[in-house]
């Protein structure tokens, strides 16, 4: 059985936000090295625009290469903020936003969870 389009959406975003909380944790572990700059992600709907979502026909068509590749699709945070040692990192934006990552994995969770239990009712 072919897997059903909205979970390969699910599972495609889990790995953006891994990929995200991943590069953010190590802004975080970088936060004192003198001329470090912080790296975002692009956004995720950014992700399917590129893999053609809406047009997509058929699983095949969205392919997993295009989020595992995420990482290399990271940009240097806005540098305004850079220290005088040359370090952009600012702690309480890193913080922000790995909140928001931990509350979008746990809905991503909660999605998942929910169309296995749809598929395990509907094929009972």
């Amino acid at each position: 059985m072919a897997q059903p389009y909205l979970s390969i959406l699910a599972l495609q975003n889990a790995q953006w936000l891994h990929a995200r909380q991943s590069l953010v944790a190590g802004n975080v572990a970088n936060a004192n090295t003198p001329g470090f700059h912080a790296m975002d992600m692009k956004p995720f709907a950014s992700f399917l625009d590129r893999a053609g979502a809406v047009a997509a026909t058929s699983p095949a068509h969205f392919s997993l290469a295009s989020v595992s590749a995420a990482k290399s699709e990271s940009f240097e945070s806005d540098a305004s903020d850079a220290t005088l040692s040359g370090n952009s990192v600012n702690l309480e934006h890193e913080m922000v936003k790995l909140g928001d990552i931990g509350r979008a994995l746990n809905l991503n969770t909660n999605i998942q969870r929910v169309f296995h239990q749809m598929y395990m009712a509907v094929t009972r």
